[in-house]
């Protein structure tokens, strides 16, 4: 009985190792598939890099408390995390999230790209803008950066409950 079960344990293994394994044809076809993958392009908006810098200066506020009114890491709020960011790059934006909202060009949800920004309707009584977030991952879930009153500087999903019923508009400066 165990000569049979090592047997089976030798055939098993075997099957294994060769059916893992890859022959020089394989590694051909797999060369010429890489090959053939297109590089990812770089996007076609001549602001690119000034985004790229823009999201970057947003994400040194990561974990900073919340804090009206506040544009530094020792407190920051919604706007005033957008405020600064696009700052660093010379653009200057309005310092409220509701007058960032008239600024630059609307766009369509399905048309929002890294570097827009969206804007959100927190306070139903008021029904006005009321918050701001900048996009910084477009990979069939929307992603953006903003300043959270209870959590701080975060990156949160356009697909989270709270935020998708709150959204409002999305707005390209750039």
């Amino acid at each position: 009985m165990k000569r049979i079960a090592r047997y089976l344990l030798l055939m098993m293994f075997s099957f294994l190792i060769y059916s893992c394994g890859s022959t020089s044809k394989n590694k051909a076809v797999i060369s010429q598939q890489t090959k053939k993958t297109p590089k990812t392009k770089r996007p076609s908006n001549p602001n690119y890099k000034k985004i790229k810098s823009i999201i970057g200066h947003a994400k040194t506020f990561s974990g900073t408390r919340y804090k009206y009114g506040g544009t530094t890491k020792k407190g920051m709020d919604c706007s005033g995390l957008i405020y600064t960011s696009f700052k660093k790059e010379n653009v200057i934006l309005p310092r409220t999230s509701r007058t960032m909202a008239t600024q630059g060009k609307a766009i369509a949800l399905k048309k929002v790209t890294v570097g827009d920004l969206l804007f959100f309707k927190t306070n139903k009584r008021k029904n006005v803008i009321s918050h701001v977030g900048l996009v910084v991952e477009v990979k069939g879930t929307i992603k953006f950066i903003h300043a959270s009153t209870s959590r701080g500087v975060i990156i949160s999903s356009l697909e989270e409950n709270y935020w998708n019923k709150a959204f409002a508009s999305a707005r390209r400066v750039l």
